[in-house]
C-alpha cells in the first residue's frame, strides 16, 4: 500500500514550470502509476516502424528518435534530482538546457529498438528508485533551476512528462 507521502504534491513543492506534468498524473499511487506508464510507453513505441524514426512533424521539431532520447535524458536528470534530495544533500542542483542534451545525444544514430530498450531499463530504475525512499524522503525538498522543489513533486514530474511526451506522440507524430 502506498504511503499517504507519495500523494500529489501541494503547488509550493515546485516550480510553475511543471505544473502541466504533475496535473497530467492521474490520482493514486505515483510510483504504481510510473510503473504502469512506463509499460504504456513501450507498449506504444513498440508499434512505430523503424522507417518513421526520423519522422518530424515540422520543420525544427524533434523526430521520433530524438523525442525518445530527450525521454532519456529527462528522465535520469529528475531522478538523479529526487536521489540527491532524498539522501539530504542540500546542493542545489543546476538546471538542463533540453535542446542543447537533444543535439549532442546521438538519437539519430540509434535504432528505435535500442532507445527503447535504453528507456525501459532508466523507467525500471526510476521505479526501483521511488520504491526505495523511506517516507521522510518524500517530504524532503531541494533546490533544482533556481526553485524548490520536493521528492514527492520529482515523482510526479518523472511521471508526467513521460505522460506529456506519449501524448505527443500520439497527437503530433501519429504514433497510436
Amino acid at each position: 500500500m502506498a504511503s499517504s507521502l507519495r500523494t500529489r504534491p501541494d503547488t509550493s513543492e515546485y516550480a510553475s514550470f511543471y505544473h502541466g506534468y504533475v496535473a497530467t498524473v492521474p490520482e493514486g499511487d505515483v510510483v504504481a502509476l510510473l510503473r504502469q506508464s512506463g509499460r504504456e510507453l513501450l507498449d506504444t513505441v513498440a508499434t512505430i516502424p523503424e522507417d518513421r524514426g526520423g519522422f518530424r512533424y515540422g520543420e525544427g521539431k524533434w523526430s521520433i528518435r530524438e523525442v525518445l532520447g530527450h525521454m532519456i535524458d529527462a528522465e535520469r536528470i529528475f531522478t538523479y534530482r529526487a536521489l540527491r534530495i532524498a539522501r539530504g544533500d542540500t546542493t542545489p542542483l543546476a538546471s538542463f538546457d533540453e535542446n542543447e542534451y537533444t543535439k549532442t545525444a546521438g538519437s539519430e544514430a540509434r535504432t528505435l529498438s535500442n532507445l527503447a530498450r535504453e528507456l525501459g531499463a532508466v523507467r525500471e530504475a526510476s521505479v526501483q528508485l521511488f520504491e526505495s525512499f523511506p517516507d521522510d524522503a518524500w517530504g524532503r525538498s531541494g533546490v533544482a533551476s533556481g526553485k524548490d522543489i520536493s521528492v514527492r513533486a520529482l515523482a510526479y514530474i518523472t511521471t508526467g512528462h513521460a505522460m506529456h511526451h506519449l501524448k505527443i506522440l500520439r497527437e503530433r507524430y501519429g504514433v497510436r
